[in-house]
């Protein structure tokens, strides 16, 4: 499917208008639900067919945030065999207390995977968490870029930032696709 289908598919699925407070605390009148579709499988396969030729060269792992980026990076990881770890917003307290689940991170070339980028606020912090973990965390890559000040956020902290859509030029174009 081309970018631009792809685009119009997503915003059709998952574009809601209204009035919604976002992770930031920010109150925005436009709204990317994107359990919507992250859970539609066609939708998913097409977005991790154009993220997959943005993952930087050398990552061993794809780390799928919680919780939104976890069927991203899981559709990645089966698109491109590069193995999956899953993220925690705060390690857990019993089993393993583990941070990061499934393949190890500890002296691996990591890529966060998330859906929505706002800010970056919750990037920063499992960035760190990561590192902290051992883990050579160089990348971030999303499926859509909401703010410039996520970017500027994540770049300050050496973070290479890879987005597939950007919000500003998003509902600019997809006014002209759709009408």
């Amino acid at each position: 499917m081309e970018r631009e289908l792809l685009a119009k598919q997503v915003y059709e699925t998952a574009h809601l208008t209204g009035s919604f407070k976002l992770r930031s605390g920010k109150e925005s009148n436009d709204y990317f639900d994107k359990y919507l579709f992250e859970s539609n499988p066609v939708l998913l396969n097409e977005i991790a067919e154009h993220l997959s030729k943005l993952i930087p060269p050398g990552t061993e792992v794809l780390a799928g945030l919680e919780m939104g980026g976890i069927p991203v990076a899981t559709a990645l990881s089966l698109k491109t065999g590069i193995p999956a770890a899953f993220v925690r917003k705060k390690a857990k307290e019993y089993g393993t207390c583990k941070l990061a689940e499934g393949i190890e991170v500890e002296g691996k070339t990591v890529c966060i995977i998330e859906d929505v980028v706002t800010t970056g606020g919750q990037i920063l912090l499992s960035a760190t968490d990561l590192r902290n973990a051992g883990a050579n965390v160089v990348s971030v890559l999303c499926v859509i870029e909401r703010e410039q000040q996520g970017r500027n956020n994540l770049e300050s902290d050496g973070l290479n930032f890879y987005s597939l859509f950007k919000m500003e030029n998003y509902l600019q174009n997809i006014s002209i696709i759709l009408y």
